[in-house]
């Protein structure tokens, strides 16, 4: 019972060190967080559950059957976020790249079914390289799961994406069709296809940040909603967001005590807004005075190319 116990432990530790420690280095050195350090961010401590830790993959083609990493590249579960409720996935760059394979697909096809079943967000840290290229048709089957359990979450529980990483072709497919896109500056990319392809097919050299860096989705195409500077601030602001949204289409959305008093005047409103329509005058400081608390969280901060 001991060896067991032993052996159990050594795949626990495996799949904690995901692609191992020169690769988690290498995350590191470019400023960024493991996919399990990111969970540790978002989650209230002590919270989280992990599901499908041991899941390996079944491809036996190009030398694959012997390059199995407990875990297959993504961290499933659930956990809370202020004491609420929510399903999550990180998918882990030291491993394979984030690469989705069928397994892959299926762990987070799970947690998908079942934050439906009960009634609670989803929310999915992204980054990944596409579908892994040595399962073929078998990774992409696997992407079409995924996509589908999107459109039947959609208008059911709340869906928020968190890209971290350079996420092209499939990868960038579901987060498209969730709620809430966030990004990372400087080191999370959304497109399609990489710049590398569009300069052998149409002869253009675009740089990955012009083809779908965080300033370009949030400034220009308006795919993603917002973007901040590293992990940690988009992590945090994702709690924040969080605070705001219904657990599912069935339930309000969340109540909390407020500080500010119902009789509270702001004298400074009686002039904010000039007797002259043509006259400009600043709608943030508007809201921010008259929401409670000065709550306010704004969604698609155009000036942040400045």
């Amino acid at each position: 019972m001991q060896d067991i116990l032993e052996q159990l432990e050594e795949k626990r530790a495996a799949a904690r060190m995901g692609g191992g420690q020169k690769r988690i280095d290498a995350q590191h050195a470019k400023g960024k967080l493991t996919a399990r350090e990111r969970l540790e961010v978002l989650l209230d401590e002590g919270t989280f559950e992990e599901w499908d830790m041991f899941v390996e993959h079944r491809c036996t083609d190009f030398g694959m059957a012997d390059q199995k990493i407990p875990g297959d590249g993504v961290v499933t579960g659930y956990g809370m976020i202020n004491g609420r409720l929510v399903f999550v996935y990180s998918q882990d760059f030291t491993v394979y790249g984030g690469a989705l394979s069928e397994t892959h697909a299926e762990k987070i096809c799970k947690i998908m079914d079942q934050a439906m079943k009960v009634g609670a967000p989803v929310i999915g840290l992204n980054d990944s390289g596409g579908a892994r290229i040595q399962e073929g048709v078998a990774s992409l089957g696997g992407y079409a799961d995924v996509f589908q359990r999107n459109v039947m979450a959609s208008g059911v529980v709340p869906q928020i994406s968190l890209i971290m990483g350079p996420s092209a072709g499939g990868a960038v497919y579901s987060p498209a069709l969730t709620d809430f896109i966030f990004m990372v500056k400087d080191s999370s990319y959304m497109f399609v296809t990489g710049p590398e392809v569009v300069k052998t097919v149409t002869h253009e050299e675009v740089s990955a940040e012009e083809l779908g860096g965080a300033i370009t989705h949030t400034t220009k195409s308006g795919v993603a909603d917002m973007a901040f500077n590293n992990d940690v601030e988009a992590l945090l602001m994702l709690r924040r967001l969080y605070n705001y949204l219904p657990l599912n289409n069935r339930e309000k959305a969340p109540v909390r005590k407020s500080g500010d008093p119902t009789d509270r005047m702001d004298t400074s409103l009686d002039t904010l807004v000039p007797e002259n329509p043509n006259k400009p005058y600043d709608m943030k400081e508007l809201i921010v005075k008259t929401v409670d608390d000065g709550d306010f969280f704004e969604l698609h901060w155009f000036w942040l190319a400045a």
